[in-house]
């Protein structure tokens, strides 16, 4: 990651990522609780990255100017991550897309964040077999799952944004295999890698990073975009839909107003291959222009 991106974070959002509780201001009463997920290059639990990735960096400015909470970080994952939104608490995960299901417990942000959309990964040496599903270099999912000789990775309760969770939704429950543990994607790829499924759903970035975590060279994996589907998905803060939720929403809100965007997608793309960098890069001012509201 680029030292300057780095610096800028460091001054700009996210808290290191540390079980407990941050330092108190003197009228601190209510505990917001944030909830981080191992999503690299986003948050990175472990490893040499470990606390680099670019949602690890957009935490301390936004816990520095929210003091009138105790703020907690709790490393969970998507299940459980779920759960707790759901509950009549006071938590928030920095890192979400929007759903019309999430929309009836969760209050969310203005958009924090852009990033290169969900995709699905094969193995370089089931490319052949893979071929009638990959059209104009996207992958037909619809077809694929519809193929019932054929299963599919995913992590358990997890939006891949609107047009994936609405083809995952209509599958046959058994060409679907979804993992719920904390390490749900690296799981995938050992499955993968055994053969006992045939694609991963995922973003490129993070597969390639669990990739390496698994002793998987990346480059015996080929990632295509899924067909229909947009090229970026947007990010939003969200939080419990409760009083505490919708108050601390609207003090976020007024900060993500105030902080410049431009080096926060300098970060993310730093992460990138180099084609996919160059078009991110190139599409980067047009995120911001029709991108106030989920």
């Amino acid at each position: 990651m680029a030292r300057r991106g780095r610096r800028w974070f460091a001054h700009l959002f996210v808290v290191a990522v540390m079980v407990g509780d941050w330092p108190l201001s003197a009228s601190a009463e209510d505990t917001l609780i944030w909830l981080l997920r191992d999503l690299p290059p986003l948050t990175i639990f472990e490893g040499p990255q470990k606390g680099q990735g670019a949602v690890d960096q957009l935490l301390p400015i936004l816990i520095e100017h929210l003091p009138e909470y105790r703020h907690q970080v709790l490393h969970v994952n998507r299940a459980r991550g779920t759960q707790m939104m759901r509950e009549p608490s006071f938590t928030c995960d920095p890192s979400l897309l929007w759903t019309s299901e999430r929309a009836k417990y969760v209050v969310f942000s203005t958009q924090a964040f852009v990033v290169v959309s969900n995709g699905v990964m094969i193995r370089r040496s089931q490319q052949d077999v893979m071929a009638p599903f990959i059209v104009e270099d996207q992958f037909d999912l619809p077809a694929f799952l519809e193929a019932h000789n054929t299963r599919l990775g995913a992590t358990a309760e997890r939006s891949y944004g609107p047009v994936i969770d609405e083809q995952l939704k209509h599958a046959d429950p058994h060409t679907l295999a979804l993992h719920y543990g904390n390490d749900a994607l690296g799981s995938l790829l050992q499955m993968q890698r055994l053969g006992r499924l045939e694609a991963v759903l995922g973003y490129w970035t993070e597969i390639r990073y669990h990739a390496m975590q698994q002793g998987i060279d990346p480059q015996d994996l080929v990632f295509f975009p899924i067909k229909g589907s947009m090229p970026y998905q947007r990010t939003y803060i969200g939080c419990s839909n409760t009083a505490q939720g919708r108050q601390a929403i609207e003090r976020i809100n007024q900060l993500l107003r105030d902080t410049p965007q431009t080096q926060a997608q300098q970060s993310y793309a730093s992460w990138l291959d180099p084609a996919t960098r160059e078009h991110y890069l190139h599409d980067n001012p047009s995120f911001f222009q029709d991108s106030a509201e989920p």
